[in-house]
């Protein structure tokens, strides 16, 4: 007491009391070097595995259900294998036996004819439509929902109302037809009459559905290109052609591109259409796709090597018409740069 009196006297401050050093935390606490170290690896390691995380459950869905059945189809070609048997080595076996078999050709020409009279009348009605909707109508919302309806509409149920309306003897086509002279057409015995048919039920599934994509792609063009050309004397079908078509032309390009390879993938509508002979695509192979061939061969021969032959033969196609995709791309591409 009598040092702190005499520290004051002095003016001089009291010397301060020693404070005790903390003790030393354990390793791994927040706010050491160990544990922010530890966190910040941790944060790293989920911010660089959470995206992998997220995409996983596609990867192993794709890798389950597409990738080792095209692996295992593609092994399958190279085989004999028969329902319940083992497989044995062929080589190139099967796919000599589809380059020999008039049947295989047979469908090959009938999916690409059922292809053309199915998507150019659809893809041009669909332009059309998507032209029409395009402009301010009353009850427009309406109409955009009523053209997709008959792509909702099942497969069965639109096969089986357009088999009774192309029935020969009482369907109501041939009724219509009747009053313009023509009687009797065989919309099933016939080749051509049967394709027709079944293109009218692919072409009324598909058209509101690709309407709607040029619809989505019309939209999307300034409108002061309209305005440029309106003030030139342009009339709307000249703004069409001058105007919308060359700036939906990839949408148009991509839209072709689906529905070839729908085409090529033809199954429902020729099977459904056919009745006890759909398999056969009819009593002469007259409709047989390429896909109701792979089905006969595989489930009702029993041929599974032949089957998966003619599978990786449509896989090769429809490479072919993305190559060709790919080329025509680059080609616009260059034209549109240059």
């Amino acid at each position: 007491m009598a040092t702190s009196v005499r520290a004051s006297a002095d003016g001089s401050p009291p010397p301060a009391r020693p404070v005790p050093a903390p003790a030393p935390a354990p390793p791994g606490t927040p706010g050491t070097p160990a544990g922010h170290s530890w966190r910040s690896r941790l944060y790293r390691l989920d911010l660089k595995a959470t995206p992998y995380a997220y995409i996983a459950p596609f990867f192993v869905c794709f890798a389950a259900f597409g990738l080792f059945p095209l692996i295992y189809t593609g092994w399958l070609s190279f085989h004999q294998v028969e329902l319940g048997g083992t497989a044995q080595w062929r080589g190139f076996d099967n796919y000599t036996r589809l380059w020999d078999s008039e049947f295989f050709w047979n469908a090959l020409r009938n999916t690409f004819s059922l292809g053309v009279i199915s998507t150019v009348p659809q893809l041009l009605m669909a332009l059309g439509l998507a032209h029409l909707l395009n402009y301010k109508l009353r009850a427009r919302g309406f109409f955009r929902v009523a053209v997709l309806a008959p792509y909702a509409t099942s497969i069965a149920a639109a096969s089986l109302v357009f088999v009774q309306l192309f029935n020969p003897d009482y369907g109501m086509v041939n009724q219509l037809l009747g009053h313009f002279g023509v009687h009797h057409i065989q919309w099933e015995a016939d080749k051509w009459p049967s394709q027709i048919a079944i293109s009218t039920i692919v072409t009324w599934r598909w058209t509101g559905y690709n309407a709607l994509i040029y619809l989505a792609a019309m939209q999307a063009v300034p409108g002061d290109l309209y305005e440029a050309a309106a003030l030139d004397g342009a009339s709307r079908w000249r703004q069409f052609l001058s105007v919308t078509i060359p700036s939906i032309r990839p949408t148009i390009l991509f839209t072709i591109i689906v529905s070839t390879i729908g085409a090529t993938q033809l199954f429902g509508e020729p099977m459904l259409f056919g009745g006890g002979l759909g398999v056969s695509g009819g009593s002469a192979h007259q409709y047989q796709t390429l896909s109701l061939y792979m089905y006969e061969k595989g489930w009702q021969n029993g041929a599974l090597g032949q089957a998966s032959a003619v599978a990786w033969v449509m896989l090769l196609i429809l490479l072919l018409v993305g190559a060709v995709q790919l080329i025509i791309t680059r080609v616009n591409r260059r034209k549109l740069g240059g």
